[in-house]
């Protein structure tokens, strides 16, 4: 199958590349052109081109403005006949943004899917992302083939907002862990415990999790190559906080882990992966 692919960023291009080794072909476009060097793919110029060719076009990109921008700008994905086509969007997106781009695809004739997915880039290289989706079921039901190419497990919550509303709550999760998990191997170096022992511990202990299991050898070998940035995980938890004042719920240990990644901007760490956290433990 042809399809389009827009937002080449880290974990973009392991998606794309995931999809052109099972079989499909694609059209790519990204703002910077040359993220698509190296890729057995079409470049394209323009969102707009990226969907001349394809019935299923994908996004993923950093957040709701990025979104909105490729949508509507004037060479934009809906510049163009996108009638019967399906826009499947991969990005973490604001829940307050997501009924317009809904919105927005449906007025022009198209159908636009939330798939936010809960992975980074090993999961969605080996295809076993997690993909969460909301808004037409029939889309979906013609979409499906392809993400079971990208997602191990599937849930497809049908009403508009859930598959957002539902990432960023896994984002508290995730983020939390790994604040924990780096707070308590840097602890356990102060004591004067290694930290392969630390992490083999927590590993048998409290801390297994798919997240220490994900991270182990970033934080043994202090590599920090992006995979989740800092950055994104704070603009997901941001979001989060907005969610609960929507609701006039508070959201403790969420709040508390969004004010530690914010401090990663502070120590220029914010675009090194999100496990870099531990680095601000380790310095104190």
């Amino acid at each position: 199958m042809h399809l389009g692919f827009i937002g080449l960023g880290h974990l973009g291009k392991a998606i794309a590349g995931r999809i052109l080794d099972c079989g499909h072909t694609l059209s790519v476009y990204n703002r910077t052109a040359a993220k698509a060097e190296g890729m057995k793919a079409e470049t394209v110029f323009s969102p707009r081109a990226a969907a001349e060719k394809a019935e299923i076009i994908f996004l993923c990109l950093f957040d709701s403005a990025a979104v909105h921008s490729i949508l509507s700008q004037e060479d934009g994905l809906l510049s163009g006949d996108i009638s019967g086509k399906i826009i499947v969007d991969l990005s973490t997106n604001h829940f307050k943004e997501v009924p317009l781009f809904h919105g927005l695809c449906k007025n022009a004739g198209a159908i636009y899917l939330e798939a936010p997915v809960l992975g980074s880039i090993v999961p969605a290289a080996q295809g076993t992302l997690t993909v969460l989706i909301s808004g037409d079921e029939a889309g979906y039901a013609k979409v499906r083939p392809v993400l079971e190419n990208i997602g191990k497990h599937l849930f497809y919550l049908e009403k508009p907002g859930l598959a957002t509303k539902m990432k960023l709550i896994n984002n508290l999760a995730l983020g939390s862990f790994m604040a924990t998990i780096a707070e308590a191997l840097a602890l356990g170096e102060t004591v004067g415990i290694a930290k392969e022992e630390i992490l083999e511990i927590l590993s048998a202990g409290g801390g297994n999790s798919l997240v220490l299991n994900a991270k182990r050898n970033k934080l043994l070998q202090e590599d920090f190559a992006t995979h989740f940035s800092s950055a994104l995980i704070y603009k997901d938890l941001h979001c989060l906080q907005d969610l609960a004042y929507s609701e006039k719920k508070s959201l403790f240990t969420g709040s508390v882990i969004k004010e530690l990644y914010a401090r990663t901007f502070a120590a220029g760490i914010d675009q090194e992966d999100f496990s870099a956290i531990y680095k601000l433990f380790k310095k104190g």
